[in-house]
């Protein structure tokens, strides 16, 4: 073992990294019970996602992908589906651009496939240097408030009012209102919003106390303050062991549906280029998510090189940690996607766990471990209700904000894309449209300051296809096309 994870060599022990592990596995569990939580929107009536399934499917993401990690790459860092992403594939993708949930499972996959063609040619290296680094600490912060809104809305704290005479009716039961809504807060007079409020208040005094695991305890103690509450339902435990085995049945529908998905998206080519520019959306997201947490935290730590970090733009292959460590976050994307889950991802917790001393793979995978053991969960994880997720969201939400204190908001020039990246990906609550603001002002910005030159062609093609896109969702509108 030590041979192998050349613990001596990263001063560290297996007690430490036992320790690591554990720290991690803490600091991110929580996935296991919000990812499900919000994929689960992406099914309709007539075509559910299943919950069980999902659950599942990303403890075996996680599992693997981790795994992989800690095996190939040895380096301490967790994978699992990413927040944000998982919110895109739900309300973007499967919401407003109404694809199902096999077809984006299909672009996940096909994503994953792209991100492995990046990491062993010098694609990345255009992406990199094209995108500028106020947008991608922008993107990352959006995503940050997107999620925090998404929670506000599970735990029941909002509102919205709209004028008479605003609003209609779509067949099949949706409701359309124009911009004349106005959001509000609730008046807290029923138990859903009181629940959601406590495990809020909870879960920030636990992570100002920094309680290992202080997300993961505010969900639980959320679910069980929910049963005196009758918020909670505990009506799946009357059952346990059929509910044990509900999730292994259902992971059989999840299981293999992306293949269904593509063969629906290349059978229709109307499909395609909403495809094409969600695909782009979910891998431009995934890369920067990984990149921005392997240098952010790989430097500082010594667990990356120089030499690790300059190969991200100019190697090519597996010469490195690096660009082992980013073929292990590919290959997880596609496995997950496989499995029934949306991109699985880097995780940034996974610093948590190098703080605590982890220095090598044996960290990730002893994290591997012990999500492993958490398949038996599976009948518990049935009673979580939405209130008690809801405040890990928000809390996560103000987390991923920190990434707008790298933006130089006194520059007019840089705030203006960056400003409508998060605004736009908030309030249109679309992630991709918020990143095509953000290129599209950028670009603007850039040919009035008589510096066109500086914006990267891939950009300039980005900008273009997402200004394409809108002017056809306008034609669509007015009934031309």
């Amino acid at each position: 073992m030590n041979d192998f994870f050349k613990l001596k060599e990263n001063r560290t022990t297996v007690t430490k990294e036992l320790v690591a592990g554990a720290t991690t596995f803490f600091a991110m569990v929580y996935i296991i019970f919000v990812n499900p939580a919000i994929l689960v929107n992406a099914g309709t009536d007539a075509n559910p996602m299943p919950y069980g399934g999902i659950f599942l499917a990303t403890i075996i993401a996680i599992v693997i992908g981790t795994l992989v990690m800690g095996l190939f790459a040895n380096v301490p860092y967790a994978l699992a589906p990413g927040m944000g992403l998982n919110a895109m594939f739900t309300y973007t993708i499967c919401g407003a651009m109404k694809f199902s949930w096999q077809e984006a499972l299909g672009m996940v996959f096909i994503c994953g496939i792209i991100n492995i063609l990046i990491t062993v040619t010098k694609v990345r290296k255009m992406i990199v240097r094209a995108i500028p680094e106020s947008l991608q600490n922008a993107i990352g912060g959006g995503i940050g408030l997107f999620i925090a809104y998404i929670g506000l809305k599970k735990a029941g704290m909002l509102s919205f009012t709209a004028d008479p005479g605003t609003w209609f009716q779509l067949q099949g039961g949706t409701i359309i209102v124009n911009s004349s809504i106005v959001p509000s807060l609730v008046d807290f007079s029923s138990a859903v919003p009181i629940l959601a409020l406590i495990g809020l208040i909870l879960t920030i005094v636990l992570l100002l106390l920094k309680v290992k695991g202080a997300i993961l305890i505010g969900i639980i103690a959320a679910t069980v303050i929910g049963i005196p509450m009758k918020v909670t339902d505990l009506s799946s435990l009357k059952n346990l062991f059929q509910n044990f085995w509900t999730p292994f049945q259902e992971l059989g529908t999840t299981f293999g549906a992306a293949f269904k998905g593509i063969g629906n998206l290349f059978s229709d080519p109307s499909k395609l280029p909403m495809a094409l520019l969600a695909i782009f959306a979910l891998s431009l997201t995934d890369t920067f998510d990984t990149i921005g947490t392997f240098i952010g935290t790989g430097r500082r730590s010594g667990i990356f090189t120089d030499e690790d970090v300059e190969a991200i733009e100019n190697s090519k292959g597996f010469k490195t940690k690096m660009e082992k460590a980013l073929f292990a976050d590919s290959i997880a994307t596609s496995v997950g996607a496989l499995f029934g889950t949306s991109n699985t991802t880097t995780y940034v917790e996974s610093t948590a766990g190098i703080e605590a001393g982890g220095r090598t793979g044996l960290t990730s995978v002893f994290t591997a471990v012990l999500f492993l053991l958490c398949v038996f969960l599976a009948p518990v994880a049935a009673i979580v209700p939405g209130a008690a997720t809801a405040p890990a969201l928000i809390v996560v939400g103000v987390l991923m904000a920190s990434s707008f204190k790298d933006v130089n908001w006194s520059e007019f020039s840089e705030a203006v894309p960056a400003f409508f990246t998060a605004l736009i990906m908030c309030l249109a609550y679309n992630i991709s449209y918020g990143i095509a603001f953000g290129f599209i002002f950028y670009a603007l910005v850039k040919v009035c300051q008589g510096k066109a030159k500086e914006v990267h062609p891939v950009l300039w093609g980005s900008a273009g296809l997402f200004l394409v896109y809108f002017v056809l969702q306008a034609l669509n509108g007015a009934g031309i096309l």
